[in-house]
């Protein structure tokens, strides 16, 4: 009477790799949600620019903006720049109708960084229950 070893070592990775991507796809897109509701509008293309990508080969993914708006958004500009290494006092800009206007900069309103807070913990807890799921 002899023991068999079956080697399950693939199968499992390739599951663990499933539930990782599902996951990633999941929490990215929610977490792209809601930058874009937390987003300050005028124009709508800072809104709008918001995208998630998930690089299933490395396992990681982005939420990011490709309009420079939103880098303003995030950390402001001038003397309301979130370090403190904004440009000081004041300057004149032509908006895209071609009128001058004068500023100190730009406040942060940080919807990234207050999308990850508001989000951290559901998303910590929806990566557990995918993963308790593959266990049952």
């Amino acid at each position: 009477m002899g023991v068999e070893f079956k080697d399950n070592r693939e199968a499992v990775k390739e599951k663990l790799r499933q539930c990782g991507t599902a996951w990633l796809h999941e929490a990215s897109a929610e977490l792209n949600s809601q930058v874009m509701r937390n987003q300050r509008v005028r124009t709508g293309r800072t809104k709008g620019s918001w995208r998630y990508l998930v690089d299933e080969e490395k396992m990681e993914a982005y939420v990011a903006s490709d309009a420079m708006n939103a880098v303003y958004e995030e950390f402001g500009t001038g003397e309301y720049a979130l370090e403190g290494n904004g440009r000081k006092g004041g300057w004149w800009y032509m908006d895209e109708k071609g009128k001058y206007h004068f500023t100190k900069g730009k406040k942060p309103h940080r919807p990234l960084y207050r999308a990850y807070v508001m989000l951290k913990e559901k998303i910590i807890a929806r990566a557990k229950a995918i993963f308790q799921e593959m266990m049952a």
